[in-house]
């Protein structure tokens, strides 16, 4: 049963001229990837436009991928690169500073993980799931397209530091401080939506 194929089974079936094994493949990570776009392009219209587009570059690309790697992370990395030439080519959010400062690191990192978690509300929120996510995606928006990217993706992929180098091309350091600087971010701008429950609005 195409359910107990690995991922990477079903694209190498894919590439011997099996179409149907990358529609359980779309089936299999539709969910996941359109959240994903979502909360990184903060648009359900363009999510949907880049999902198409990530498979239509899997199609083109498929004689390049690895098979000794995993599948998800590359698919979710292509996603994530097609996302940002969406932005760039529809201008930017204001977003914040890096060097925005945060309260308290330790309860903002304790508060990042819980938000993140957003299937199972914190205890303390007082919110139920639809608000929660809509808050979070308030929060995002926020963000700089660079930092949303690499904080939702370490999210959705639990990448090691050294994978996410890999799948990004850029260096171990950088991933590193980028991830960094992309938790504090969030931590600043989920206290700032909390204060005013708006996001500025996009720049023309």
């Amino acid at each position: 049963m195409t359910d107990q194929i690995s991922d990477e089974r079903l694209f190498e079936h894919y590439r011997a001229g099996d179409p149907e094994s990358l529609r359980v493949l779309i089936e299999r990570h539709q969910d996941d990837l359109f959240r994903f776009l979502y909360r990184l392009t903060g648009d359900r219209a363009t999510a949907e436009d880049v999902f198409q587009d990530a498979f239509l570059q899997i199609h083109i690309s498929a004689d390049t991928f690895d098979a000794t790697r995993r599948f998800r992370p590359w698919l979710f990395t292509i996603a994530a690169n097609k996302a940002r030439d969406s932005l760039r080519k529809k201008g930017r959010r204001p977003a914040l500073e890096l060097s925005a400062p945060i309260a308290s690191s330790e309860e903002g990192g304790a508060r990042f993980i819980d938000l993140m978690e957003i299937d199972v509300p914190g205890p303390d929120s007082g919110m139920n799931r639809e608000e929660l996510e809509a808050q979070v995606q308030r929060a995002l928006d926020r963000m700089t397209p660079l930092l949303r990217e690499i904080l939702l993706l370490a999210y959705f992929q639990r990448l090691s530091y050294a994978q996410l180098a890999e799948d990004l091309e850029i260096p171990l350091g950088t991933v590193k401080s980028r991830l960094h600087a992309a938790v504090a971010s969030f931590a600043r701008a989920w206290e700032l939506t909390n204060k005013d429950g708006s996001v500025p609005p996009p720049t023309e």
